[in-house]
């Protein structure tokens, strides 16, 4: 079952902390959400560590990987 929890992450473009809210789930997802602050589109990576915690990553969508 996917549960949501609250994560403080610094915007990549305007540098401002935001307070987001990320779905847990058992599979690796890549999603877009604008920034609260200055609308910009973050691209977030949340993926499962194989202990199942979760890590996530934020970048912006000029960035490559």
């Amino acid at each position: 079952m996917s549960e949501l929890i609250e994560e403080a992450i610094s915007c990549p473009y305007c540098g401002e902390v935001i307070d987001v809210i990320i779905e847990t789930l058992d599979d690796d997802q890549e999603y877009i959400e604008d920034c609260q602050v200055c609308c910009r589109p973050i691209v977030f990576n949340i993926g499962v560590d194989f202990d199942g915690s979760q890590t996530i990553s934020v970048r912006s969508e000029n960035e490559t990987y």
